[in-house]
């Protein structure tokens, strides 16, 4: 099973001397946004390579200004990055997150495991929505994370129905993040010409080991992507193909949902 440390990307400082109070506060946002827990001062100083005591001066500043947040001795991000975070995309995903949260909350109530809601942006997935429950699997995904799409089920979902996306991606070279991880460009597309049949995407710890995912696309009223739902679970126990009818289920409803709300708009 990864570690939490597995799934984190390296930072890049500047050097030291180079940094800037900016590039300094920037790296302690990056540091606390890895993790899904409170961090103590002296750990966020070593972590980022800054003083004590600069670190504390940062996070002093971000504090009033509602950036983080103080729990007890430790932090974590606050309420207002998050409200700036969730404008990076524009109200396009606001839209989508608000009027497909009803079907993420079927979906969760007829699997009780993690389930996503995905859109793409350029050859990355972004995590609009989340609902998990107690028995969560370890995952990089946290609403407004972006990740990779060709090692995602969601991102192979989306991938699979816009043809420039994939070949940027393949064209970017694939990376391996696990032993599982497609990496070959003739292999990838094989997989998205299966999806774009089948309709549905697997990702058999591809992007985390110990992750295993099964995701489908929503359609809009052009009959193209908006967005992409997923189920994840800790594998072995997981079985994906369990929960493909579930899956398909709700992303029908969702899609004739969505194509209705787009048809409206442009009336």
């Amino acid at each position: 099973m990864a570690t939490s440390h597995d799934f984190a990307p390296a930072l890049s400082p500047t050097e030291p001397g180079q940094q800037t109070a900016v590039d300094k506060a920037l790296v302690l946002l990056k540091s606390l946004a890895e993790h899904d827990h409170e961090i103590g001062v002296s750990e966020l100083a070593r972590r980022t390579g800054l003083t004590k005591s600069t670190a504390f001066r940062l996070l002093g500043i971000l504090q009033r200004n509602d950036i983080v947040e103080r729990v007890g001795s430790d932090y974590r991000l606050g309420a207002q990055l998050f409200d700036i975070g969730t404008r990076v995309y524009g109200p396009t995903s606001l839209m989508l997150r608000e009027r497909l949260l009803p079907y993420l909350a079927d979906l969760y109530e007829m699997t009780h495991e993690t389930v996503h809601l995905a859109v793409l942006h350029d050859t990355e997935i972004v995590y609009v929505n989340k609902i998990h429950g107690h028995r969560a699997a370890r995952s990089p995904s946290r609403i407004g994370a972006r990740l990779p799409a060709y090692c995602t089920g969601v991102g192979k979902a989306l991938l699979a129905f816009d043809h420039d996306a994939a070949e940027a991606a393949i064209a970017q070279g694939l990376p391996t993040r696990t032993e599982y991880t497609v990496t070959d460009g003739a292999r990838l597309r094989d997989e998205l010409r299966r999806i774009r049949r089948d309709g549905i995407a697997y990702d058999r710890q591809e992007v985390g080991l110990g992750l295993a995912c099964v995701a489908v696309p929503i359609m809009g009223s052009t009959g193209r992507p908006v967005a992409a739902l997923s189920v994840a679970g800790a594998s072995p126990r997981f079985d994906a193909a369990r929960f493909a009818p579930a899956l398909r289920r709700v992303a029908y409803e969702a899609s004739r949902a969505m194509s209705a709300a787009q048809s409206r708009q442009s009336a």
